[in-house]
């Protein structure tokens, strides 16, 4: 991203698939240049997965100021616009405090919201989205889309059926306002970012590499305590839909708790259900985040600090 010759840029963009490295990339930065690390990952935002999110450990949070990190309880059905709400109010601070945003995370949508606004779509009711819930409740994700087609087949074609997520999402505002979602997908609100005033960065990882740094760090949130998280989790009760319930690993260990599967074999889904986020991080990237510069994790740090360093001449 370039643009004009300033003291430095507003922000700070590291994007990347899960276990490239961003968050010490960002952090090495933010010491560097007097910033501070905010959140960009959908899963980092819950109290209730510090270790299955690979959130910051507390030492790594005193090297830095961090911001939206483990804000948000399990609970809360947290969404994009939620989070751009609370990326706004981060900028505002740090902007007061003279600080430099360095936002990292592996949410690309997170990203596309702040450099191009979000669908302007209007509120669910609590009431409709408990409806809709309840409907979905032991509905496995193919059914549900079903149901979605035949109430709004515009946008049941373009959800994957194995997208519970979003079938949800588009089933809640069609029950909402008896409209399709794809309606209000046009009409976009003003973004929080200026790309041609940001350095933005996606990790590029080798993909045998990657599949073997995800199986590792996979084995380390194992080893530092995973499966009491998820213990934990599961003893809350919360609704098997909400984000926090389908974050990767949860559900694998959960079956395993609930003694529907071995732990070797919750661990495999664990990794598996990675490696293919990881490779749909990939591909969102390539489609709608164009003005990032894709870098070796290893080439990184030199060529963002040469690239920032510019902006101070």
């Amino acid at each position: 991203m370039e643009g004009a010759r300033v003291s430095a840029p507003d922000a700070i963009l590291i994007a990347g698939p899960t276990a490239s490295g961003k968050s010490a990339l960002a952090i090495s930065l933010a010491r560097r240049f007097g910033g501070a690390v905010v959140n960009a990952d959908s899963m980092q935002v819950y109290s209730d997965l510090r270790v299955l999110s690979a959130r910051p450990t507390p030492e790594e949070e005193a090297l830095a100021p961090h911001l939206l990190f483990g804000h948000v309880d399990g609970s809360v059905n947290y969404s994009v616009g939620l989070w751009l709400a609370d990326a706004a109010a981060a900028l505002a601070r740090l902007r007061e405090e003279g600080r430099t945003p360095v936002f990292a995370g592996g949410t690309g949508m997170y990203f596309k919201a702040m450099l191009r606004g979000l669908s302007d779509i209007p509120p669910v009711p609590d009431d409709v989205r408990a409806r809709v819930r309840g409907l979905a409740e032991g509905r496995a994700a193919p059914a549900l889309h079903a149901i979605l087609a035949a109430r709004d087949p515009v946008m049941a074609a373009r959800l994957r059926p194995s997208d519970p997520q979003r079938v949800l999402r588009a089933l809640e505002v069609f029950e909402a306002t008896g409209r399709s979602l794809a309606a209000f997908q046009g009409a976009r609100s003003a973004p929080l970012l200026d790309p041609a005033r940001c350095v933005g960065v996606f990790l590029d990882v080798e993909r045998g590499a990657l599949t073997a740094r995800v199986d590792a760090r996979f084995d380390a949130m194992m080893a530092a305590g995973a499966l009491d998280e998820a213990r934990a989790l599961a003893d809350r009760g919360l609704d098997p839909a909400l984000p926090v319930m389908r974050a990767h690993g949860v559900p694998g260990l959960l079956a395993f708790l609930r003694g529907e599967t071995t732990l070797a074999d919750a661990i495999e889904r664990g990794k598996r259900d990675t490696r293919h986020y990881a490779r749909r991080q990939y591909t969102f990237a390539r489609r709608q985040l164009p003005e990032f510069a894709w870098m070796a994790p290893d080439e990184a740090p030199a060529r963002l600090a040469s690239l920032l360093e510019a902006w101070r001449a």
